[in-house]
């Protein structure tokens, strides 16, 4: 089942009853009463708030965390800063968790390479989906070592960057930078909040990473396991770029695109799956090569060939 992202921009009452998510928003001050919603909670995989002047209940956190929905927050810039996770949400996480904790680190490090070859096959594939010869990428993507010891990660982050936006566009990755650097900075906290979701689903520690390491990150396995799914995100950017929109700021429309990234169709496995699917199968991949049943993550691919010549097929991609 898909399960629905939603994003709350105005004021709204949040509440819960019947095990359903109660929305109340008054349109107009004038309105003598609310209008009210109702969407079942085992419907939705994440929410975002993004105004100071919505109240949501304690009982609707606990439903929603029980459910594994992720709870996101907003600052002032309308871009997310936190999110709430279920403490736990396997019924084999103690067992799991020893086994994520005792992993080895050639396995960590063997983990890590096949998520950047994945990472670097994508983001080729999009070159090539838009128009752009990538025969490098390719090539670097079939010699990524253990650990990526030759940080060939860095070498097609270079490359993808300078191709990838119209060259007029002049861009530059940059977390601080210029448009549609914002686009892509919202889009990746959604998908870092999916991807920490999907982990903890499966029983797994989303603040021990195979690769990320920081004291003061809270997630890096979600930051290591989103990588290969970037990609999907700046197809979306791509696309809004190249329809002209005014990407300077996140307008209703551009972040309405931006979370659509849920819905998409990737391919894991031979079969074409929604990408939310797509990454609950990949946290569970994970869990088994802890485990030891298994020696490779299932990481999804674009559902189109990577022809140098292919024409540009984002909107097909897309499905709209």
């Amino acid at each position: 089942m898909i399960r629905r992202t939603l994003y709350f921009g105005n004021p709204a009452y949040l509440s819960t009853k019947d095990n359903q998510l109660v929305v109340e928003r008054r349109l107009t001050e004038e309105d003598e009463h609310d209008e009210i919603t109702m969407v079942p909670i085992e419907d939705i995989g994440a929410i975002l708030l993004d105004d100071p002047q919505i109240t949501i209940t304690q009982p609707l956190l606990r439903d929603l965390l029980l459910a594994n929905v992720s709870v996101i927050s907003c600052d002032e810039h309308h871009m997310p800063v936190g999110m709430f996770l279920p403490l736990a949400s396997s019924g084999v996480q103690p067992e799991r968790f020893k086994y994520q904790l005792r992993s080895s680190k050639p396995m960590r490090k063997n983990l890590w390479a096949q998520t950047i070859e994945y990472k670097i096959r994508n983001q080729a594939s999009l070159l090539a989906i838009s128009g752009k010869v990538s025969p490098n990428m390719l090539a670097w993507s079939e010699d990524v070592k253990s650990g990526d010891t030759n940080n060939l990660e860095g070498r097609a982050a270079v490359y993808y960057w300078g191709n990838i936006f119209p060259e007029a566009l002049n861009f530059r990755r940059d977390r601080y930078g210029e448009p549609p650097n914002n686009l892509l900075n919202y889009g990746y906290a959604v998908l870092r909040a999916m991807t920490a979701q999907a982990l903890v689903a499966s029983g797994m520690l989303p603040t021990l990473g195979i690769h990320h390491r920081n004291k003061y990150n809270a997630y890096p396995l979600a930051d290591d396991i989103m990588e290969p799914y970037r990609p999907f995100l700046d197809a979306i950017v791509l696309e809004i770029v190249r329809n002209g929109e005014d990407f300077t700021e996140l307008s209703k429309s551009i972040k309405q695109q931006l979370l659509s990234l849920a819905t998409v169709d990737v391919v894991m496995a031979g079969k074409r799956r929604p990408l939310h699917v797509a990454m609950q199968r990949t946290a569970a991949s994970l869990a088994f090569c802890f485990l030891g049943e298994r020696r490779r993550i299932l990481y999804p691919e674009f559902p189109f060939g990577t022809e140098p010549n292919s024409p540009p097929i984002l909107r097909n991609w897309l499905g709209r």
